[in-house]
C-alpha cells in the first residue's frame, strides 16, 4: 500500500486548511451582515472569528507558496 507523503500531502493539507478557513470566514461575515447562520449572537465573537480565519488563511497561503 502506498503512503501519501511528501509534497502531494502537504499541498492538500494547505488547500484543506484554506478551504475550512474560507468557509468559516464566509459564515462569520454572513452572521454580521445578515444574521443568518448564528442569529448575530455577538459582534465580538464574530470579529474574533474573522480575525482568526484571516490569520489561518494567510498562514496556509504562505505555507503553500513555500512548497512551490
Amino acid at each position: 500500500m502506498l503512503a501519501l507523503r511528501g509534497q502531494f500531502m502537504e499541498k492538500w493539507m494547505c488547500w484543506g486548511s484554506m478551504g475550512v478557513a474560507g468557509l468559516l470566514l464566509l459564515l462569520f461575515l454572513l452572521d454580521i451582515f445578515l444574521a443568518v447562520p448564528f442569529g448575530r449572537a455577538s459582534y465580538i465573537v464574530d470579529g474574533a472569528g474573522i480575525l482568526a480565519c484571516g490569520v489561518v488563511l494567510y498562514l496556509a497561503y504562505d505555507a503553500f507558496r513555500d512548497l512551490r
